[in-house]
């Protein structure tokens, strides 16, 4: 599945942050018929098993093997808050253990740290993953949320870099210090949280996020250069934010539980001229909205 350009997965893949384990088995199980190769869950997100039950019905109901399905999941390290133990190498594989029991799979193709919150325990932690890929549990293993200085940290003591990092990625996030080195280095790039810019990202009671009620004016702003976009490439604006992210050649996560969007979000066929991508880079704002914590990027 690896490449020259260190695409480790497929550039577009189904999020189901926030989806119930009925709602990640019936879009995973849409999504995959659509043509999606590549599904994305966490422990954190209770879902596993939906994906699990989902993966198990298409196996059974078409010719798709467990190869051709990419899967990624995500150790929660701990430490987000203080009652949120840290987990140690013990606490790491049971958290594997129990990922791949509610998956129903021998192994996951991309396994990350889902934050940097494990601070001291950190190394210890990819150390674990390292021997667990060796152990074939796990094909890849990667981080998420994870600054140059989380990185540098595995870099100093010798480790095998990360092969991929998930961080959030949008036209007002663009990261452009990380992107560099994380390219430099060979490590492939999941853009998560591109829909940051629409009005309707979040907008919903109890989800919370740093997302501003400046960002949100801006969103629904009838002028705002996305949806001049949308209208010029006849599209949706969605489609307009998830093209721009793929033309930087990162991976992408859209996450719906409508199966109109969840194909619209699959079906980008259309190209943003130079021009306009050059316009698209210029609306940068800088950190991160996503973790209504704070960023996890600034965590020492």
């Amino acid at each position: 599945m690896k490449n020259n350009n260190n695409q480790i997965i497929p550039r577009i893949g189904l999020g189901t942050y926030n989806m119930n384990s009925q709602e990640a088995e019936e879009m995973s199980y849409a999504a995959i018929n659509y043509g999606y190769r590549h599904i994305d869950t966490a422990a954190v997100y209770r879902n596993e098993d939906g994906v699990g039950k989902a993966l198990k019905r298409i196996f059974s109901d078409t010719d798709l093997n467990r190869e051709d399905i990419t899967i990624t999941t995500k150790l929660w390290p701990g430490g987000l808050v203080k009652v949120d133990r840290i987990k140690n190498k013990e606490g790491t594989i049971k958290s594997l253990d129990k990922s791949l029991r509610n998956l129903d799979l021998e192994y996951v193709d991309l396994y990350l740290i889902h934050s940097p919150h494990g601070k001291s325990k950190r190394l210890d932690q990819w150390e674990t993953l390292l021997s667990q890929q060796e152990q074939g549990r796990v094909k890849n293993i990667g981080v998420s949320n994870w600054g140059i200085n989380h990185i540098e940290e595995l870099n100093e003591k010798g480790y095998p870099l990360p092969s991929a990092n998930q961080i959030e990625l949008h036209p007002w996030s663009q990261k452009p210090e990380l992107v560099e080195y994380l390219k430099e280095k060979g490590i492939d790039i999941i853009a998560y949280s591109s829909l940051v810019p629409l009005s309707t990202w979040r907008h919903k009671d109890g989800e919370n996020s740093l997302k501003t009620d400046q960002m949100y004016q801006d969103s629904k702003d009838l002028e705002s250069p996305f949806k001049k976009l949308a209208s010029k490439y006849s599209v949706t604006e969605a489609q307009i934010l998830l093209k721009w992210a793929l033309q930087h050649e990162y991976a992408i996560l859209p996450k719906s539980i409508k199966i109109e969007r969840m194909k619209d979000n699959f079906d980008l066929k259309f190209t943003i001229s130079e021009k306009d991508m050059i316009l698209i880079n210029q609306l940068d704002r800088g950190g991160s909205v996503t973790w209504e914590y704070g960023d996890p990027l600034a965590i020492q």
